[in-house]
């Protein structure tokens, strides 16, 4: 299957809220209560909100397309953008999510594979991404890329304080 991995601009704000919402609720909805869940969607997907990270120079969004639409996308982080003061030298994978009808066909590993190019081109030593503590699946992907677990951080999904591992990897 070909994969083409195109940079977002503001132009694609719609289509990136869309797929936001979408692989969010198919990942945390059975996981999280529903007012959590609106609250959560409404705020962090809001059309301003997204067009502002768009906007923001230290921020980096990539969809994977393929002849069959819009499997994923990516949004990384450096210096001041990402969301935990990891050094200069780090890329933070803050977004990486896949539609779950394009899962099983490497579309993650290939927008993991941007990530790790994107971090080369910006001189970057490592790389690192917050995964929810009870996200299994996801670990195991990361984990299978080579991340290790280094630390953790408190994610609020509504008022409920929720547990992220701090991965990283060294390029």
């Amino acid at each position: 299957m070909e994969i083409l991995i195109r940079r977002l601009n503001s132009q694609d704000v719609q289509e990136l809220q869309t797929i936001s919402i979408e692989t969010f609720k198919e990942t945390f909805e059975a996981d999280n209560s529903e007012e959590h869940m609106v609250d959560y969607l409404r705020t962090a997907y809001d059309l301003d909100k997204l067009t502002a990270e768009l906007n923001n120079r230290d921020s980096y969004f990539y969809f994977a397309e393929t002849k069959d639409g819009t499997a994923g996308y990516l949004k990384l982080n450096k210096l001041d953008a990402q969301s935990e003061d990891m050094g200069s030298d780090a890329l933070e994978v803050e977004r990486i999510y896949v539609r779950s009808a394009f899962h099983r066909q490497g579309i993650g590993k290939v927008l993991m594979k941007k990530a790790y190019d994107v971090a080369v081109e910006k001189e970057k030593s490592k790389v690192w991404l917050g995964v929810w503590e009870h996200n299994h699946k996801a670990r195991a992907f990361y984990e299978a890329q080579g991340f290790v677990k280094t630390g953790e951080h408190v994610f609020m999904m509504g008022d409920d304080a929720q547990t992220d591992y701090i991965y990283e990897k060294t390029l």
